[in-house]
């Protein structure tokens, strides 16, 4: 029964310091981050709903899919991989710590035979001055060597950054230090939307599963803009914000502007500029008329699709309106309305008048002049909102695992022996990586060495 109980825990601790298994759960990672990127996660587009079967939509919201990075399954491929990495630095950094705290301070002859590069010395000297010279020496151009003596012989080793072999080990722990910080995020953080209208302010949002979450301050929307492009198309919106406490703005936080891929940061929340629209359906229009041949003017204040009956008998209708016409009419930019004029007894007609182009109204000839003057609509600014605590962990993750990248590709374990017998003396030497340019260090060593006068 015990043998049995051994035998499988050792199969067990077999499985979790698999090569293999770290291949696969890699594999694993890459193919569901894929599909996390391909894929929309959070709350779905109306669009993207309407595009995909309902059978297909069934099945990936099952799969958790459209919240991929907080489904089960990935947590648990995390924590699987994570005990992978442990288990395997467990088993290997004993005999790698050994390694760099004792080092092999003797060199036997069958391990002279091994080393490529080495340089011999005849000494004159006795064995003991020849000893002193040679520790002089190699600690004043390599490092300060530990001396042993055996068999009539002194062997001196010197080393130099023997502390590199852990560089793996600290990318091992930067990927579970990451992982900690993303399973924090995902456990304790969340992602939602703010709509706030120009003038106004919020204190709390919805989360993306539909609960409110205060955020201890308010955040005013002080003015909303956007820009187009000629073909219509948004250019840059933009969303001047400020962050009060107890009703008082904060310093530096007033007046902040924010883009898309320029959020605003505070007390962990960061907001997105994500969209925006009209606040109101439905808002007040104001048109300036004037008979071109003298006689009234008036100002006229309406909505969508009201009319008004003007002093001479003149029917005034609005039809529509537009924050640019530039999508419809790309010569021209800016608000515009389309009214219809019904002159008393005539035939109803429909124009299009502007707000930046009181010319263009002018230009028409008909016998009312009629300029749009704008509209009271206020704009909403609508900003995605995230808040995760395991951000700080994540990137003090990323700077362990730059550190360990390039201790562990750019470092060398460098050692040189010097064994020294009477009349005779052999320099050996070797690095864990990049022997190319430890041959280059050790021939000039070399060259240092063979000139010794002893």
């Amino acid at each position: 029964m015990a043998t049995t109980n051994r035998s499988f825990a050792q199969a067990l601790w077999d499985f979790f310091c698999s090569l293999k298994l770290t291949i696969s759960l890699l594999i694993s990672l890459a193919l569901t981050s894929i599909i996390g990127t391909i894929l929309p996660q959070g709350k779905l587009p109306p669009e993207y709903v309407a595009s995909i079967s309902p059978v297909k939509l069934q099945i990936y919201s099952k799969l958790g899919f459209f919240d991929m990075y907080h489904s089960w399954w990935f947590i648990l491929l995390l924590y699987v991989f994570s005990v992978n990495l442990i288990c395997c630095s467990i088993k290997r950094l004993p005999h790698v710590f050994k390694f760099i705290s004792e080092p092999n301070l003797v060199l036997g002859e069958s391990q002279r035979n091994g080393f490529s590069l080495k340089q011999d010395l005849k000494i004159t000297a006795s064995l003991d001055k020849g000893r002193e010279a040679l520790a002089e020496f190699l600690g004043k151009e390599f490092g300060l060597p530990v001396v042993t003596e055996q068999d009539g012989e002194y062997h001196l080793f010197a080393q130099k950054n023997a502390w590199c072999r852990l560089g793996v080990y600290v990318v091992h722990l930067s990927i579970l230090v990451i992982f900690v910080g993303a399973i924090l995020g995902s456990l304790f953080g969340y992602k939602g939307f703010a709509a706030i209208v120009e003038g106004t302010g919020i204190s709390s949002i919805q989360t993306n599963s539909g609960a409110e979450i205060p955020l201890g301050f308010e955040v005013r929307c002080e003015k909303f803009n956007v820009t187009f492009y000629d073909s219509g198309a948004p250019k840059e919106f933009k969303s001047i914000l400020t962050v009060l406490e107890n009703g008082q703005p904060v310093k530096g936080l007033t007046n902040v502007r924010v883009v898309v891929n320029e959020p605003l940061s505070y007390k962990g929340f960061t907001f997105y500029q994500s969209s925006y629209g009209q606040a109101t359906e439905s808002s007040d229009h104001t048109f300036s008329v004037q008979a071109r041949a003298g006689g009234f003017s008036d100002h006229l204040t309406l909505r969508d699709g009201q009319a008004t009956v003007l002093k001479d008998g003149t029917t005034f209708k609005l039809l529509e309106t537009t924050p640019d016409i530039r999508q419809f009419m790309p010569n021209f930019s800016g608000p515009a309305a389309r009214i219809e004029v019904t002159q008393k007894g005539g035939v109803p007609q429909t124009y299009i008048v502007f707000k930046d182009f009181p010319d263009a109204n002018a230009q028409r000839g008909d016998a009312l002049q009629v300029v749009y003057e704008g509209s009271n609509a206020k704009m909403y600014t609508g900003l995605q909102v995230a808040k995760d605590p395991g951000v700080w962990v994540v990137w003090l993750g990323c700077t362990l695992m730059v550190c360990g990248l390039f201790i562990a590709f750019f470092m060398s374990h460098k050692r040189v022996w010097i064994v020294v017998s009477k009349g005779y003396a052999r320099m050996y030497g070797n690095a864990s990586k990049n022997q190319a340019a430890f041959q280059m260090q050790f021939e000039e060593l070399s060259d240092k060495f063979k000139n010794l006068k002893i």
